[in-house]
């Protein structure tokens, strides 16, 4: 087989779960087979932690589009080119890109007489209607981590078949992700012996997270067993202002609250998400919505059950009562009472966790998403 040079686009640096998505694939597509290039804006905790998987970097400053892009216009601008340039200069084979470089990518590949692939990771508002043309002409494959986000994009009435877009789900290093990870830097740091249950949440600072969720189901746990303590993983990796604001919101709600002051700690962003996964006994993922949710299968990989909401891509990822479980969204009741299910239940923890490496296992390894994207590159070829 030909060794194809593959380049990735990102307007993204920082490590969030679409990033983390990216890494895992450059990690696993077979060295022997592709040369991995990546361009972001700047540099930052993806490029970074790209290099360290042996992709080579190339930092061209632009500012990424926003969803109400007019493709002609932005497809002109002057990155199109010294994309375009870059990719003559590596002899590219294939374009894979994020959302908010797309234009940039297809006119690049456009010039070179290349594919390109959009994966479309947390989309759930449609395509804008001058943008239609863009998206079913100009962009030669586009993919989607779930059948959520896939419907969600195309909307009510989509505007090109559903079978044009496919469905290849993430996965990841099951070997990275393995239930001896030890979790005792976590529990030192908030200053628990191995057995006082604890129940975690990872994810950046984002309304559509959840952290007010948790927050509400914490206090409603400690109801029943007190005995329990919270811990959140996380931050505003992306600098966002609207994300700082709601943090800070969480923040002060989470201080000023007697009960949460004493029961809940923010660790903030943690090196090693590993280790705060090992360290839990119970995983609660209260997203309002997940495209995907990495947590969902870096968790189940470690064989520690979910409690996640029933909606977009952990409904797709998660069999309720088998490998975890799944309520309502915006329920911090239902939440707390599987938690507590959980909390009170160790052979069921096991059996739960047990099942959820075997799915992973089974259906959603970095190796197996890795293969499939390959084969779909070599198909395009």
């Amino acid at each position: 087989m030909t060794k194809r040079n593959l380049l990735f686009i990102s307007a993204y640096t920082g490590l969030g779960g679409g990033e983390s998505v990216q890494l895992n694939l450059m990690g696993a597509l077979d060295p022997t087979q592709f040369s991995l290039h990546l361009v972001c804006p700047r540099d930052g905790q993806l490029p970074e932690a790209a290099r360290a998987h042996g992709v080579t970097v190339h930092i061209l400053p632009y500012r990424g589009i926003n969803t109400w892009f007019v493709p002609a216009i932005w497809m002109r601008f002057p990155i199109s080119r010294r994309v375009a340039d870059l990719v003559r200069r590596l002899k590219i084979d294939a374009i894979h890109s994020d959302y908010h470089s797309l234009p940039f990518a297809a006119a690049a590949a456009q010039a070179n007489q290349i594919p390109v692939i959009w994966n479309a990771m947390g989309w759930w508002f449609p395509a804008k209607p001058w943008q239609r043309h863009f998206f079913r002409q100009q962009v030669t494959q586009i993919i989607a981590i779930t059948r959520a986000v896939r419907d969600r994009w195309l909307g009510d009435q989509p505007f090109m078949p559903p079978e044009q877009i496919k469905v290849i789900v993430p996965g990841v290093d099951p070997d990275h992700f393995h239930p001896s990870v030890d979790g005792s830097p976590v529990r030192d740091k908030l200053g628990i012996g191995p057995d006082v249950p604890l129940v975690a949440m990872i994810g950046r600072f984002q309304h559509v997270k959840g952290h007010d969720l948790f927050q509400a189901m914490a206090k409603r746990v400690h109801a029943r067993r007190p005995d329990a303590r919270f811990a959140v993983s996380g931050e505003n990796v992306f600098g966002v202002t609207k994300d700082e604001t709601y943090k800070q919101a969480v923040l002060t709600a989470a201080q000023t609250d007697p009960v949460l002051h004493s029961i809940l700690t923010h660790l903030g962003f943690w090196e090693d998400a590993r280790e705060v996964i090992a360290a839990a006994d119970v995983i609660v993922c209260p997203s309002r919505f997940e495209s995907l949710g990495m947590v969902h299968l870096e968790s189940m990989a470690m064989t520690r059950p979910v409690v996640s909401m029933d909606n977009g891509g952990p409904a797709e990822t998660v069999v309720d009562g088998e490998t975890g479980y799944l309520v309502r969204p915006e329920d911090p009741d239902a939440l707390a009472d599987r938690v507590v299910r959980l909390l009170d239940d160790p052979a069921l923890r096991l059996r739960l966790g047990t099942a959820g490496r075997a799915r992973v296992m089974a259906n959603y390894t970095a190796a197996g998403y890795a293969a499939q994207f390959a084969q779909l590159v070599e198909n395009l070829l």
